[in-house]
């Protein structure tokens, strides 16, 4: 493992997060209502074949394999609407109107669409050939009785909910939720609402980080704010590990006078590191408490953003027990101007992922990419992300880009 005082890359200092994580094993059972964002903690298994019938795909007309190619009028012997089949006797020669949904009757071979035939009072005739089962979705096609729908460590979400509903399931057993506790640092700190004193500046971070892990599923334990005192950083780190499972702490993590919380988390655990080679989030912090894991996050507000969202995020999933992590989506494409940037550090700067004149896809800078420009999230869509060695890029090189996710409205 990496001494605290190196700076370490990104995928080491993730690596390092996760394989020391032991997902949580506590559970809870949830009616579908309250399901969105939670973690499956059982598989789900299908109670039924979904379909549980042999059911029309089209509006339109049954017919026998024997009646594809026949040259007069079929009679009409009866319809079938979804939630009322066709049971009457079905004589040779003949077909039933069929509504898309609707079980297909006994002896059934295809259906027909409605537009591919010509209807009149005595029938209709054909006018296109007909393939064996066409336009038919068979029972268990979809989902087959007893198979795993979504296994253990599925996240939840709009996707799958509805799914589960169509089972016939009510309930789910999930995984308990992590308790995330959240708390910033500064004797600079202002909350929003109230008059800035002399060289004050708005406690913007906890509310970012607040809200992220609000829409990402976990539940808050918010402190507030806390003056630059050790003795009520040390009480606050206290109260803390006792109530939650992990602690995220804004600012305090750099190397200033006033900036305690090294210290402190040096008394109360054990830091695994607090340096990275990424820009902007230098100053990140990881540790162990009595009871909790813990995350440092630079004062910067877009640093903060970011160290959460690439770092403390994928360490809350698999806590949470959530399988299947996988980094955001990213694009190789080409920029359009000049991206200043100095070897030594991976650079997540802000971009504009547009299509040119010519169809093709390509990304803008959003402009300055200052730590303290969080305006930049609201002009974006995606990060540039540059190599730790890679320097200055010049307008049409290729660069990967990684999209927002729905956090910051991707």
């Amino acid at each position: 493992m990496a001494q605290p005082s190196e700076l370490i890359s990104l995928d080491t200092a993730l690596e390092q997060m996760l394989s020391q994580i032991t997902p949580i094993s506590a559970t809870n059972i949830v009616p579908l209502t309250d399901a969105f964002g939670r973690i499956l903690a059982e598989d789900i298994l299908s109670p039924l074949d979904v379909p549980g019938f042999d059911n029309a795909a089209m509006d339109g007309y049954a017919l026998r394999e024997a009646d594809f190619t026949a040259s007069t009028p079929l009679p009409v012997a009866g319809k079938a609407f979804a939630g009322q089949p066709f049971t009457g006797e079905w004589p040779a020669g003949t077909c039933v109107r069929i509504m898309t949904g609707a079980p297909v009757p006994q002896g059934c071979d295809a259906v027909v669409m409605q537009e591919d035939v010509t209807a009149s009072d005595d029938g209709i005739v054909i006018n296109r050939a007909i393939k064996l089962h066409q336009n038919i979705r068979r029972r268990g096609e979809d989902i087959a009785k007893n198979a795993v729908v979504f296994a253990a460590g599925q996240r939840l979400t709009a996707a799958e909910i509805p799914v589960i509903a169509s089972l016939g399931i009510g309930e789910v057993c999930v995984k308990r939720k992590v308790k995330v506790a959240v708390f910033s640092t500064g004797d600079e700190l202002q909350q929003p609402g109230q008059p800035l004193g002399p060289g004050q500046i708005y406690d913007t971070n906890r509310l970012t980080v607040h809200i992220m892990l609000e829409q990402s599923g976990y539940e808050v334990v918010n402190l507030g704010a806390v003056k630059d005192d050790p003795e009520l950083l040390r009480e606050t780190f206290k109260k803390a590990d006792e109530l939650a499972d992990v602690v995220i702490s804004s600012g305090g993590v750099s190397v200033g006078e006033a900036d305690y919380t090294k210290q402190i988390l040096d008394e109360l655990g054990t830091i695994h590191f607090w340096k990275l080679a990424m820009k902007p989030g230098k100053p990140f912090a990881f540790g162990k408490l009595s009871h909790s894991w813990f995350c440092g996050l630079p004062g910067n507000p877009v640093s903060a953003a970011v160290t959460f969202y690439q770092l403390v995020l994928p360490m809350l999933a698999c806590f949470s027990g959530q399988t299947g992590l996988a980094g955001g989506q990213r694009l190789r494409v080409k920029t359009t101007q000049r991206l200043k940037k100095s070897p030594g550090r991976l650079d997540f700067q802000r971009g504009i992922l547009h299509t040119n004149g010519a169809g093709e896809l390509v990304v803008s800078s959003t402009g300055n990419q200052g730590s303290h420009v969080f305006s930049s999230f609201h002009a974006g869509n995606c990060f540039i992300v540059l190599e730790r060695e890679r320097g200055h890029v010049e307008p049409g090189e290729w660069v990967d880009v990684e999209l927002f996710n729905h956090l910051f409205g991707g």
